[in-house]
């Protein structure tokens, strides 16, 4: 995925099981992040940014939608957990990872691995890719201060 792109139409399925699609979110603008796994320490972090400043990214036209590897069910203990007030998409077989350039290889405790690459993009109305913020870019526990800071400096 690069700038320019437009997003799948088809997200996969969230955490109650039900198929999120591009076209559900007419009129909005997208913060679609991707992240390795809930509820570990670096994932909540950035989970709860985007939730505390959930509001204000509301404000500004965007719907936020995550997605893992994780199953349904983990996404539904990781949202009541932190009551998160987005949806997470549960992409057990990596597909919209894929997709989105977001699996790959990356070092884990000094070894290679294939696993999620934290990612987050920014798409327009139509789901076009405007912004990508690649791993070495996305500081966890202010990720949502980052966005808003871009989305201000781009208005």
């Amino acid at each position: 995925m690069k700038i320019g792109d437009r997003l799948p139409e088809v997200l996969g399925y969230d955490e109650k099981g039900q198929e999120i699609r591009l076209s559900q979110f007419a009129g909005k603008k997208f913060i679609l992040y991707a992240y390795p796994k809930d509820n570990t320490s670096g994932c909540t972090a950035e989970a709860c940014s985007l939730k505390e400043h959930y509001a204000q990214l509301q404000e500004e036209g965007y719907a936020v939608i995550g997605v893992s590897k994780d199953s349904v069910a983990s996404h539904q203990r990781f949202i009541e957990k932190y009551e998160l007030p987005f949806p997470l998409v549960a992409d057990t077989d990596t597909t919209l990872l894929q997709t989105l350039g977001a699996w790959g290889e990356k070092n884990m405790y000094g070894k290679k691995v294939l696993g999620t690459l934290r990612t987050t993009i920014l798409a327009n109305e139509d789901g076009i890719v405007e912004k990508i913020f690649a791993p070495k870019d996305i500081k966890t526990k202010i990720h949502a201060e980052q966005l808003l800071a871009y989305i201000d400096e781009n208005k």
